[in-house]
């Protein structure tokens, strides 16, 4: 794909060049706009001039498919920056500078999935996760406020600045409910939302509403900001936005959700990734990542990109590799504060556990979080520091039957497909169910099925995965009723904490499943064996806490209710 620039900052004693991220001033579109001319040629603009100084780019741009494209196709002020270093050129972050030349992509990027309507809740009844046992469960995580499904890439960071839990109201649409009957098409943000509470601090503003969102958060739904952020987000000299910024001034500079050079490297049009808290993983010296394990995946070449002040990393793939493309914001990853669960003290945004990828599977998350020393919140009812988890779905399909049978993300959601018009054959960017690409994906390899007998595994499957996740609520509801109960009648704080330890085990077996996407499908046995499990540490719990109440009403030392308050003098 024509990818949206990541011009890398290596400023040379002469020049000093600074070419950071910028937004595009694109318009708003009601759906996919028509892509522009195609890019002009290299002769237009000889990239000579920008390659003397910016070292590290003609490395990626004399061996890529984009030596041809001009410089001037993704950055704007180039005239004026040769002049004077200090005049910082403009990078276009839109993706609609890609669909110039990349007009099918483009398209199916932005095709709209009219099946997945907007903030559509996983509590709800039908939902993944129903209530009422997802609030009780997960009580008072901000979750709790709005917890929906989710839409196509073309609204993540839209549905992420409007959602219950993450600004407190603050931000709306300027014309309201209407705004879903828009297409799906690439559009600004700020064209279509506004600031309610102009000035104010970082807070909920109205009932039912919450809080939550950081700048960490953000970075799974847009990389706009990639050259004003140090490696990890760390607060730095030079760097624009960090961890600790003000959300509400740092949202206010991003605009475009799922930036094609997510994926793709904007110079040579080769793979990489670029969320840094997977660089960091992928890089651990334990190495004790799912992908250190997996004999097959693409090798990485993580270079340091940041030169003006301040670290800023990428990583170039030996290969596609979706499991490390996907797995940068299809994965469970830290990005908020937290709990230190050895001291009790807090953890706050500038403690670099705040941007933090496991990338490990559901059966070591906990020990790992253990040992990192991070808890996400305080259970409501049983005091128990729990863990919060995001999305894990590389995660939950490593190990699969299918990933072993080198199935990979893109073979059933990005599968190649022949376009109507033109016969040309080109990978779909419509990140959807399979069951839009039957033909595509499934018969593919089960070649003696119909759409039938492969939609009709597909449901079988959910419907094992959903009566499994709904037992492990029935017992970790039930666990939590005890915990009341237990508390009520004076059990001992020793007993309650080994209650609590089935409780983290209990939780995690459940609420992982919960968070991921497609697991009854991605994973079917390891979905069933962990529910499984979380129903069983459920029933220890449980057990724990009736033999103690047992234990108590025996021998009689029940405490007492407390003593009703003095009524108010009048």
């Amino acid at each position: 794909m024509l990818r949206v620039s990541d011009l890398i900052l290596h400023a040379s004693a002469a020049l000093a060049a600074a070419v950071f991220i910028s937004m595009a001033a694109a318009p708003a579109a009601a759906q996919a706009p028509a892509p522009a001319k195609k890019a002009p040629a290299a002769a237009k603009f000889d990239p000579t001039a920008c390659l003397g100084c910016h070292a590290p780019i003609k490395e990626f741009h004399d061996e890529g498919k984009h030596k041809g494209v001009a410089c001037t196709s993704c950055h704007q002020g180039l005239d004026k920056h040769l002049g004077d270093a200090s005049a910082r050129p403009k990078t276009v972050t839109d993706p609609a500078a890609c669909g110039a030349c990349h007009k099918l992509q483009f398209d199916s990027m932005y095709t709209m999935n009219w099946e997945k309507t907007a903030r559509k809740e996983k509590s709800l009844a039908t939902g993944p996760s129903p209530n009422p046992a997802f609030d009780k469960l997960m009580m008072p995580h901000g979750f709790t406020k709005e917890h929906n499904e989710p839409r196509s890439h073309a609204f993540a960071l839209y549905d992420q600045v409007v959602v219950d839990r993450a600004f407190g109201g603050r931000f709306q649409n300027k014309e309201g409910w209407q705004f879903l009957t828009q297409p799906g098409g690439n559009f600004r943000i700020w064209n279509y939302l506004e600031d309610q509470f102009p000035g104010e601090d970082h807070k909920a503003f109205k009932p039912g509403t919450a809080a939550a969102a950081n700048p960490v958060c953000m970075s799974c739904k847009t990389q706009d900001h990639i050259l004003d952020w140090a490696y990890l987000g760390d607060p730095v000299p030079g760097a624009k936005w960090s961890r600790t910024s003000k959300v509400t001034e740092f949202v206010k500079d991003v605009n475009h959700s799922l930036n094609c050079f997510f994926c793709h490297d904007p110079h040579s049009a080769k793979p990489r990734v670029v969320r840094d808290g997977l660089i960091q993983a992928l890089t651990r010296p334990e190495k004790d990542t799912l992908w250190h394990r997996d004999a097959r995946a693409a090798k990485i070449d993580v270079k340091d990109l940041g030169v003006r002040g301040f670290t800023r990393k990428i990583a170039t793939l030996s290969r596609y590799d979706m499991n490390l493309q996907c797995g940068q914001c299809h994965v469970e990853y830290n990005c908020n504060p937290g709990t230190d669960p050895t001291t009790g003290k807090p953890i706050g945004m500038a403690d670099g556990r705040t941007n933090h990828f496991p990338f490990k599977p559901v059966d070591e998350i906990g020990k790992h979080y253990t040992d990192l020393k991070f808890g996400d919140f305080k259970h409501g009812i049983t005091g128990a520091l729990l863990w919060k988890g995001q999305h894990p779905d590389v995660e939950v399909f490593y190990n699969s039957k299918h990933q072993k049978a080198g199935v990979e993300c893109s073979s059933c959601h990005m599968p190649k497909v022949k376009d109507k018009k033109t016969g040309k054959t080109y990978t779909s960017h419509w990140q959807t169910s399979p069951k839009h690409y039957i033909q595509e994906t499934c018969l593919t390899c089960h070649g003696d099925w119909t759409k039938q007998q492969a939609t009709y595994a597909i449901d079988s499957l959910k419907n094992r995965f959903e009566g499994k996740k709904r037992k492990a609520e029935f017992w970790l509801a039930r666990m939590i009723d005890k915990f009341e109960e237990a508390k009520n009648l004076g059990v001992d704080e020793a007993v309650l904490n080994q209650a609590r330890a089935k409780h983290f085990d209990a939780h995690i077996n459940w609420e992982w499943w919960t968070a991921a996407n497609g697991a009854g499908f991605h994973n079917p046995e390891q979905a069933a064996a962990s529910l499984n499990k979380s129903m069983a540490f459920s029933q220890e719990g449980i057990k724990i806490l009736d033999d103690a109440m047992a234990a108590r009403r025996k021998a009689g030392t029940v405490a007492a209710a407390p003593a009703a308050p003095p009524a108010e003098k009048k």
